[in-house]
């Protein structure tokens, strides 16, 4: 669904932890924000994020 490459630049925007795929969303290991991934496209908006 997501490269693996695009996972390993992505950040958590909100602490700027590392994140992981997980159940189609992207989860930060740090905080534990869940952010969408809408048509293949990660949203990394903090508005958009589940705690």
């Amino acid at each position: 669904m997501i490269d693996k490459a695009l996972l390993d630049i992505l950040a958590c925007p909100a602490c700027k932890g590392d994140v992981e795929l997980k159940d189609e969303r992207i989860v930060c290991k740090k905080c534990n924000r869940k952010y969408p991934v809408k048509d293949g496209i990660p949203v990394m908006l903090i508005d958009e994020a589940q705690q």
